[in-house]
Formats: structure tokens, sequence, C-alpha cells
């Protein structure tokens, strides 16, 4: 896949959360945010789906990220099935080390 530069996109970076266990000033700041309903969240068949598609497009590289994504109940079994997709090469998180 390329953007419209010609530039090769490889990498997805997928947020499967907004909340955090934290509530750090350059995130939440001082107002007072209001989080998605979780029935609103990305279930773990649509995240399956998207990764597919991504990887059926070239993508090689998926980051999960949230808020703060060890958070998510399923974690495990998000990152499982990702690693299982062909064309996936390299699976990685951001987060702030505290579950």
């Amino acid at each position: 896949m390329k953007d419209k530069f010609e530039r090769e996109i490889n990498y997805l970076r997928l947020s499967i959360t907004d909340r955090c266990n934290l509530r750090c000033v350059y995130c939440i700041g001082k107002k007072n945010v209001q989080f998605f309903p979780q029935e609103e969240l990305l279930t773990l068949d649509e995240i399956m789906k998207i990764v597919k598609s991504f990887a059926n497009l070239g993508v090689k590289k998926v980051r999960i990220t949230g808020g703060e994504p060890l958070i998510r109940p399923d974690f495990p079994e998000i990152l499982k099935n990702i690693k299982k997709i062909p064309g996936i090469e390299d699976v990685s998180i951001t987060t702030n080390g505290i579950n």
C-alpha cells in the first residue's frame, strides 16, 4: 500500500481501548474526558477483520495502543490472534508498563 507521495505503508497503529489506569496531565489534562461505552469499542472479531484487511494490503507490522491496552480483558487473545495472521511479521505494544 502506498500513500499519495508513493511512500510504502507497511505499519498499522491500532488503538484497542481509550481507557487508561493513569490520569496523566498531557493525556487527560484538566478536562473531564468522556470514554466510549464498552459496547462501542471494537470487538475481537472486528479487530481481526481490520488487521487481516491491512495485511492483505501489505501491512507487515502492527503496534497495539490504547489508552492502556493491557487493561483490556481480552488483550492476550487479541495479541495471540494478530500474530497468527498471514503477512504480519511484527507485533508490538505501546504501554505505560503498569497494569
